[in-house]
């Protein structure tokens, strides 16, 4: 599977679980997340799609993709104090995305992945997207892997939130998400920490917050 199939099947999943009943009858109430409404964080996760189709509706951008690590340490919110600008407006717009309620939002979300089921496959090689919210441009499978790393992430706070098994992505998914969280790990914390916390539990740090 390509990294177009999998994010297509990460999506899909972040659908159904925006389908459960327990996050329409969760929606006002808190997250697992500070300061964030179980439908603030629904719209933050529908939003990882939402994002995907302008980022194919071309043209291609004509500056050369920065590598995915460097977009994490150039981008604003990594490292952002929770009441920060950054991360306040992160939770402001998952709110304005959500606001007319989980059943439009759901409608939305399904809308979404059938178009861009369609589309994704016809995108040629060498595609980038630029990221107008950041100013830098990525390659289109860099970018499927931030968008897959949001959602695998964000499905799990959800998932807690309302009370429900998280899903388990594909193994296409989950490979390059893994990779990127534990580089991003290791670039935070160092990688004896890293190495610690996954194979020497009695030696890790207490928490590892991989971004």
């Amino acid at each position: 599977m390509s990294l177009t199939g999998a994010y297509l099947d990460t999506a899909a999943q972040a659908v159904t679980l925006l389908g459960a009943p327990e996050v329409a009858a969760s929606w006002e109430k808190t997250s697992a997340l500070t300061d964030m409404t179980v439908g603030a964080l629904a719209g933050h996760i529908a939003y990882q799609v939402f994002s995907v189709t302008p980022a194919l509706q071309g043209p291609t951008s004509h500056e050369a993709p920065i590598q995915l690590l460097e977009h994490y340490s150039r981008a604003a919110w990594v490292n952002a104090p929770l009441d920060g600008e950054a991360n306040a407006g992160i939770r402001t717009k998952g709110e304005a995305i959500a606001s007319e309620g989980a059943a439009v939002l759901l409608e939305r979300v399904r809308t979404a992945l059938v178009e861009q089921r369609a589309a994704l496959p016809t995108v040629r090689g060498g595609w980038t997207v630029f990221m107008p919210q950041t100013g830098w441009t990525l390659s289109l499978d860099d970018f499927l892997v931030t968008r897959m790393m949001e959602l695998a992430v964000h499905m799990d706070d959800l998932a807690v939130s309302v009370g429900i098994a998280a899903p388990e992505l594909s193994a296409t998914a989950f490979d390059p998400v893994l990779t990127l969280l534990a580089r991003l790990s290791a670039r935070r914390h160092g990688q004896a920490a890293l190495l610690r916390a996954l194979a020497r539990a009695e030696r890790a740090p207490s928490a590892i917050n991989a971004v």
